[in-house]
């Protein structure tokens, strides 16, 4: 560096008399490395030094001082700049984007705000979660890794954040998954069993997922089916009794239940295979289940199994088990309600079968109707639960709460809806492994063997439907759950709330309710469908707010040199304590000279007559004090230093765009002038302006970074 003192190898620390006193670095150094030459141990003791002294330096004679300089330190002109109010922006946007958007969305949802009972009421509270598709390798083959694992990741986190804060402002007293629980899950090999696609089905497939088949093969099977339904647990199982186990005033119990089966689950039809059913089954429950729930009788059907029932393809085995289902499901239906009666009046559970004893040869083993309440016994509202939709008209329309189209609007002088209104309804088609909508065949065939349906949840759409079915399926009201998950095509996800209650006698009839018109039938249930944050739209506002602070971030540094702006790109250099003039460090001693002492041969050709005479003359003490320190620092009296005259005007000239000693002294609180004025004579206005850049975007992104993973 210009101006400095060189031969460094010749200047030796002297112990300081003061409070502080440097110390001999250990002579671990010379011991590990022997033959270590001068120069480096010279830098090696010079750093000790400096971090003995930054220890040892504490004082407590320095704490009023401290304490005086603090508000200079920490006043609103240092706090109050571009970087640190973009960093506050965004600390403010991801708690919003993070936290605050789903608990204002899930509290926005509380049961209080649209159920409509008498005052008395007790309520069983009932919430459906349709189509999580938990995303896999199957969802996205062809994305890269980063990108995939941050998919992962991010829609994990945001149906946890959900569930979290339903379960948190919501706590409902049961969960019903309307299936679809993982995306890939029919593709995943089972341990025992054949689940390689059938012969026939081979060229089905979309050429999108023929390229990637052997590679599942290979990588995924059984250990990685378990793998997901442990990362399915976490999600969902983990939160369950996150605000305790106690159900609702006068409920007999939580339950949450994912038994019913979709077609990412399975397949669909006679592309089943009965392995893939099998572990599904082992992990979740069967598909095919009777539900007592705040009395009301659930009914839930393994659709996808029961599509296969017009394949030409041999498919006894896929539909064998709902078949016998659909045929006793009055029988379990009366069995299940009368045991719900039993626990409510107290009366002990009935057993299955008579305790008597016969003869081996005449016993009939399967004689299980005689627990059968039978034909006219006590029935509760029927609800029908299903993953595929039952078949509607081509063009029906599912309302206006459908997000994807809504309703066409009628001609002038019509009052009810537009039928058919294609693009508001749910298409009829089909196609590899999914179908949008059950036969006709099939869907009179449920309502009919259940019996007396009155609602009707399925999934599988993503997006909310509601519709009222003909007199052949019972005039049944339909609601399509919209999916949880943001990946699904759906812009703001959600879930459908139901709100239950059904006074009953002991023999199973229902009280009704009073109005001040007297007494009357009410309806039992009540739903509402319940909208979850747009992830979309966060991180729209998200990239938004990237670009204002580039924007910013960029004109802020092209002005600063142009317009005279305090830099923030420098930290303020704190003020020495020491009140003598002599530099106490090597390191002072450097920039002692640097900044003071330049050649004289640079002085000699810069300075001139007239600057010298706007020099004030300088004291005798002064010219002492200036050439005394040379033996204290180990210097030899033959090479004394020369000192030369500080430079003139011209020098702060090289200050970039009219900068000057007397105006940086002026803002002497937020930066030590000197400093500050050495590090700008270094720099061209470019230089400034990418430095300026450089640091305010690295203190904006950690500070945001640290944020967002805090919050995650």
């Amino acid at each position: 560096m210009a101006g400095c003192i060189k031969h460094e190898s010749n200047i030796n620390y002297s112990p300081r008399s003061t409070r502080n006193h440097f110390v001999e670095p250990p002579s671990l150094f010379s011991r590990l490395i022997p033959n270590l030459p001068n120069d480096i141990m010279l830098q090696i003791q010079q750093a000790w030094n400096r971090q003995y002294y930054r220890l040892v330096s504490i004082d407590v004679r320095d704490l009023p001082r401290t304490l005086r300089q603090a508000p200079r330190n920490w006043n609103p002109r240092r706090l109050l700049n571009l970087p640190n109010l973009l960093a506050a922006l965004w600390i403010v946007l991801l708690l919003w984007g993070e936290r605050w958007v789903f608990e204002s969305s899930i509290g926005a949802c509380d049961w209080r705000s649209w159920e409509r009972w008498p005052q008395e009421a007790t309520p069983h509270h009932l919430i459906f979660l349709a189509d999580p598709q938990i995303i896999d390798p199957h969802s996205y083959p062809g994305r890269p890794w980063p990108l995939s694992t941050f998919t992962y990741w991010h829609t994990d986190n945001y149906m946890k954040r959900n569930y979290v804060e339903l379960q948190k402002s919501l706590h409902p007293d049961t969960v019903f998954f309307l299936g679809d629980l993982f995306d890939g899950g029919r593709e995943w090999k089972a341990a025992h069993g054949n689940s390689v696609d059938q012969s026939w089905a081979n060229g089905q497939r979309p050429s999108g997922e023929t390229a990637y088949l052997k590679t599942w093969g290979k990588r995924y099977g059984e250990d990685f089916w378990l793998h997901e339904y442990d990362r399915f647990g976490r999600i969902f199982y983990k939160f369950w009794d996150l605000m305790g186990a106690e159900p609702g005033p006068g409920q007999r119990g939580r339950k949450i239940i994912s038994s019913l089966p979709g077609n990412h689950d399975l397949g669909l039809g006679d592309k089943i295979k009965i392995p893939i059913r099998n572990r599904f089954e082992t992990y979740f429950g069967e598909g095919n289940r009777v539900d007592v729930i705040g009395n009301h009788t659930f009914v839930s059907i393994d659709a996808v199994s029961l599509s296969a029932g017009g394949s030409e393809h041999e498919v006894a085995e896929i539909v064998r088990p709902v078949n016998e289902f659909l045929s006793g499901v009055q029988v379990l239906k009366r069995k299940a309600v009368a045991r719900e009666l039993d626990y409510q009046n107290r009366v002990e559970i009935r057993s299955q079968y008579e305790h008597s004893v016969q003869a081996a040869e005449n016993a009939n083993y399967n004689d299980g109707t005689k627990s059968d309440p039978g034909a006219g016994s006590a029935t509760l509202p029927t609800i029908l639960l299903t993953h595929v939709p039952l078949y509607r008209s081509p063009g029906t329309p599912c309302g206006p709460k459908r997000e994807h189209w809504p309703p066409t609007p009628p001609p002038k002088g019509q009052i009810g809806p537009v039928i058919p209104d294609d693009r508001n309804a749910i298409s009829i088609s089909r196609g590899y492994q999914y179908q949008n909508v059950l036969s006709d065949t099939d869907s009179v065939k449920v309502i009919d063997s259940i019996g007396d349906v009155q609602l009707v949840f399925s999934g599988d759409d993503h997006d909310y439907c509601e519709i009222v079915h003909p007199a052949n399926k019972n005039h049944a009201r339909e609601i399509t759950v919209k999916s949880i998950s943001w990946a699904m095509g759906v812009r703001r996800p959600g879930f459908v709330m139901l709100s239950m209650w059904n006074p009953i006698r002991s023999n199973g009839q229902s009280m009704g309710t009073f109005s001040s018109d007297g007494p009357h039938i009410a309806p039992t249930v009540q739903s509402h469908l319940c909208l979850q944050p747009d992830q979309l739209g966060i991180f729209i506002r998200y990239a938004t707010l990237i670009g204002i602070c580039f924007l910013c971030i960029i004109v802020r540094a092209i002005l600063t040199p142009i317009l005279k702006l305090i830099p923030f790109s420098f930290a303020p250099v704190k003020q020495p304590t020491d009140s003598s003039l002599l530099p106490t460090t090597l390191r002072d001693l450097k920039c002692h000279n640097e900044d003071n002492f330049p050649s004289t041969q640079q002085s000699s050709s810069s300075v001139n007559s007239a600057a010298h005479a706007n020099l004030a003359p300088r004291s005798t003490a002064a010219r002492t004090r200036s050439i005394s320190p040379i033996n204290g620092y180990g210097l030899s009296q033959q090479k004394e230093v020369r000192f030369a005259i500080p430079p003139p005007t011209p020098l702060i000239n090289h200050i970039p765009n009219g900068w000057s000693h007397q105006s940086t002294s002026k803002k002497s609180d937020d930066y030590n002038s000197t400093s500050t004025d050495k590090k700008w004579q270094l720099l061209s206005p470019t230089q400034i302006v990418w430095r300026e850049i450089w640091t305010s975007l690295w203190r904006v992104t950690w500070i945001a970074l640290f944020t967002y993973i805090y919050l995650w």
